[in-house]
């Protein structure tokens, strides 16, 4: 085999075809349909090689990775390269632990639009976001990533082919996203619905209604002096985002993801006060 400027073995014949292999559906383009999945590849299109990243992106197309399995912390695949014996390929991650999860699971089942899409089969957008204000992203910016070939490289298009093959299996089950974490779709749902459910949030806009006969006398006056009303407390904090929530999301995505998702942290961003 032959050797790179800088020692290393590399293969210059393609690929052994594989019959029955796990091929990607997209042919051309971008892997990755969902907005979670995209997630997924735009950390690796940032982090990784592109050239072999490229390479990896072929191999998934035309089925090179014979099987595919993931477990709590970990991924794992067979991939075919040009010689007889298929590459083991290996990426793991830190899945979390017991109290982690009962931290994790207890905030979403606290939040009745996280509890109802979960149960509904559904990944909420903001499910990042809650997993990072925990410091328990979902997403990994740094994965331990093995492979049995001769490259050195990291990602090599072995580990690149698994990648692009994981990140369309999260377009076919968001919960997957979870279950690398350590908690697969049965164990999310059945924590969720175990858990107390989530109290009424206030309605910003309701008022409390009364009798116009019981005010006749005061109706016109105010419960407090006027000269206290810049000192009085807000009864609750209405979240800046509110009317991304209000209002139905224009039809625009910006690399596969919701407009909506990409403005949600610049309103939030402009709410907090200046330091």
């Amino acid at each position: 085999m032959p050797v790179d400027p800088e020692g290393r073995w590399f293969e210059t014949s393609g690929p052994i075809r594989v019959d029955g292999g796990i091929a990607v559906r997209a042919k051309r383009g971008k892997i990755g349909e969902q907005w979670w999945s995209r997630r997924f590849v735009d950390i690796l299109e940032r982090t990784c090689d592109p050239g072999r990243l490229a390479r990896g992106r072929a191999y998934a197309r035309k089925g090179q990775v014979i099987d595919f399995t993931l477990e709590p912390g970990s991924v794992g695949g067979r991939v075919q390269g040009s010689r007889p014996a298929p590459y083991a390929v290996t990426i793991t991650i830190p899945a979390y632990d017991d109290s982690q999860w009962a931290v994790a699971l207890s905030a979403l089942g606290s939040q009745a639009l996280y509890r109802a899409a979960l149960l509904a089969g559904e990944m909420p957008h903001e499910i990042v976001e809650l997993f990072d204000e925990l410091d328990l992203p979902l997403f990994p910016p740094d994965l331990d990533m093995r492979c049995s070939c001769p490259d050195w490289g990291v990602p090599c298009k072995h580990v690149s082919a698994v990648l692009y093959v994981l990140a369309e299996a999260f377009d076919d089950d968001p919960f997957l996203v979870l279950a690398w974490r350590g908690r697969n779709r049965d164990e999310v749902l059945a924590a969720l619905r175990g858990l107390p459910e989530p109290t009424d949030t206030v309605d910003p806009l309701a008022i409390e209604e009364q009798p116009l006969d019981s005010r006749l006398t005061d109706f016109y006056t105010p419960s407090i002096s006027l000269s206290r009303l810049r000192e009085r407390p807000a009864r609750l904090t209405t979240p800046p985002e509110l009317l991304l929530r209000v209002l139905d999301p224009p039809p625009i995505r910006v690399r596969h993801i919701p407009l909506a998702d990409i403005l949600r942290p610049a309103y939030r961003d402009l709410a907090d006060p200046a330091p």
